[in-house]
């Protein structure tokens, strides 16, 4: 018996194994140590292996199709599952699954693996994506890989570099304390109901920043309020947060749109802020 998708909680069932392979295979040893390879993060270049087997908390299994191939791999994965359908099918179908019946949105994540680092994957659904990577900032320090599918579109926002049209919060608060890449696109035919767009798989890894050298709440408000008015040049967003006479605001910075701006340009203008 499967599981009905229901529209309201965003569900689309993957089913396509050689899909939820690939989506498995992002975190295992061999796929981190291959991106450790070609990238500058020193945290990644040691920690790759070590996080290639860290548990796995999956966010909505639904039917567990990416769940098997996590078990298949020897992931020890704890599921967080909304769906109290999807709940008694995994029950049925995978006994030895631990299953979380919650909306992961509402969980503290320190109560999961004992407070205890962990990686976090999912097919997410769409209409709660972005609100589950602001979560994932909430708790950088218990979380350093993150992968996954959602809509092709958020995806490549949150992967996007400076300059690009559809580089945004998302962009500039996850690539502050991960290193973000995007890796395949996935078609809306390999779903169960197919969705409208197309989907796209990324996978996030914890780099070596520890801090901002400035308040996190103040980055965020400068990051937000910035991109709040994304057609407005800096001085004429932020001069409500850093006054008139601030000397920031006479600085060349000032004068380009939010979507310029890199992680170390906000963190600057945070700096700015009047104490």
């Amino acid at each position: 018996m499967e599981v009905r998708a229901k529209k309201n909680l965003g569900q689309h069932f993957l089913t396509d194994k050689n899909v939820a392979a690939r989506i498995a295979a992002t975190i295992s040893p061999e796929e981190l140590n291959l991106s450790a390879g070609k990238s500058d993060n020193p945290l990644l270049k040691e920690k790759a292996d070590e996080w290639g087997r860290l548990p796995v908390v999956e966010i909505g299994p639904g039917m567990g199709v990416l769940t098997r191939f996590l078990v298949e791999a020897g992931r020890d994965v704890t599921a967080v599952e909304l769906d109290s359908e999807s709940v008694e099918y995994l029950a049925r179908e995978m006994p030895d699954l631990k299953v979380v019946e919650a909306d992961f949105l509402q969980l503290n994540l320190h109560d999961l693996e004992e407070g205890k680092e962990f990686a976090l994957i999912g097919n997410y659904p769409y209409n709660i994506s972005s609100q589950i990577f602001f979560k994932v900032l909430d708790y950088k320090e218990q979380i350093p890989v993150v992968a996954g599918m959602l809509q092709k579109e958020v995806a490549e926002r949150i992967c996007s570099a400076p300059g690009s049209k559809v580089y945004g919060i998302l962009s500039v608060l996850l690539q502050a304390w991960y290193d973000c890449e995007y890796l395949f696109n996935v078609p809306p035919g390999v779903f169960n109901p197919p969705p409208k767009v197309t989907s796209g798989v990324l996978r996030l890894t914890r780099n070596s920043r520890r801090e901002l050298g400035v308040d996190e709440k103040d980055f965020k408000n400068v990051v937000k309020v910035a991109f709040g008015q994304r057609r407005k040049t800096l001085r004429n967003s932020l001069k409500g947060l850093l006054g008139a006479d601030n000397p920031i605001m006479s600085t060349d910075l000032m004068q380009l749109r939010p979507e310029r701006l890199g992680v170390e340009d906000f963190i600057r203008i945070a700096k700015a802020l009047p104490k």
